[in-house]
């Protein structure tokens, strides 16, 4: 069924390629794809194990965060918004129907600030970033040095399962704030959690579900390679005085093996999420050959990747549930939690 799209720019900006269906329509396509996708790479994949795609709570006016174009044409004009697909066209947005309308309702001041600084600088372009948290507070950077650092008493936050976690104008934090205690409460209900169960957060970002889910294991331990995230997630540690809690800089294929050594008698579990484009196969390597681990979720954003990834640790692990969840509704992105156990 064909709707009105919110967006003057629809078709043209490429962030949104379905606001012109109803929300039924896209979920539909939306998980058909997937399907597709996975059974036509994975051999032999039990249809059984794909489960209803999860809706997000809010359709329109979720995304916590905005990255703008912010630039001087010829006849000396600030202009700021997006760059048209495909294009070197730079359109103006003063309303963007998916971003949080705490972030619409800045967007002019946004322009005014970010002006005053680009002419006092003396800075002819920009790549703009504003967000807020689920208290309602905006904040921007991306003009000068460190521009997006914050002091901690300025910090955004979300609460999942009662736990506050706090991000940053400089670290990576879910688009869609919405939707993140549904994949928490998935994780948790799982039947592999134990009194003793060591829980692994790899690629923790700021510590989003290490924290969350902490109150489940005898210790946690996240890995991550972004410095400003582990900042973050030091901080996550400390305000909510978690001792059991640790983390780790560095990369997960590198840092992997050596703490799995160390946990060998352990009963894991790993919870993976890693950047689009998913995981190095030294790190599939490390998980297929380790007998510590007993429970595997894999959260991805990119199917095409989890697709390839999936196929390599199929003959160690069990695809058990494969959960869709919506965290990008009218795009054409899709989050897809996987739920794996030993072969």
């Amino acid at each position: 069924m064909k709707v009105t799209p919110l967006c003057s720019l629809f078709g043209s900006c490429g962030g949104c390629k379905y606001q012109d269906i109803s929300y039924e329509e896209e979920l539909s396509i939306k998980e058909k794809a997937l399907r597709d996708l996975l059974t036509g790479t994975i051999e032999g994949l039990d249809p059984l194990v794909f489960e209803p795609l999860v809706p997000s709570p809010e359709l329109y006016y979720y995304r916590n965060r905005l990255d703008l174009t912010f630039r001087r044409d010829r006849e000396g004009r600030w202009r700021m918004g997006f760059m048209l697909e495909n294009t070197h066209k730079l359109e103006d947005v003063t309303v963007c129907p998916i971003a949080r309308k705490e972030i619409n309702d800045f967007l002019p001041k946004l322009r005014e600030e970010a002006t005053v600084k680009a002419v006092a600088g003396e800075y002819r372009n920009a790549n703009l970033t504003v967000r807020v948290g689920e208290e309602g507070k905006v904040a921007w950077g991306g003009i000068g040095r460190r521009s997006l650092r914050m002091d901690p008493e300025n910090y955004f936050s979300v609460t999942i399962r009662g736990r506050r976690i706090f991000y940053s104008l400089d670290t990576f934090f879910q688009a869609n704030l919405s939707i993140l205690g549904k994949v928490a409460d998935t994780i948790s209900a799982g039947s592999v959690w134990t009194p003793e169960t060591v829980f692994l957060d790899l690629y923790s970002g700021v510590g989003l579900f290490g924290l969350a889910l902490a109150d489940l294991a005898k210790e946690v331990v996240m890995i991550e390679s972004g410095y400003d995230s582990v900042r973050l997630a030091k901080h996550n540690i400390a305000y909510h005085k978690l001792e059991h809690v640790k983390v780790f800089e560095g990369q997960v294929e590198k840092l992997l093996p050596e703490i799995l050594s160390a946990l060998r008698g352990r009963h894991c579990v790993a919870l993976i999420d890693p950047p689009r484009s998913g995981l190095y196969p030294s790190a599939i390597q490390t998980l297929n050959q380790s007998d510590g681990i007993s429970a595997l979720f894999y959260l991805s954003c990119s199917p095409e990747s989890l697709s390839r990834d999936l196929a390599s640790l199929k003959d160690r692990w069990k695809i058990e549930r494969i959960i869709p969840f919506d965290f990008f509704p009218r795009t054409r992105h899709l989050e897809t939690l996987v739920c794996l156990g030993r072969l």
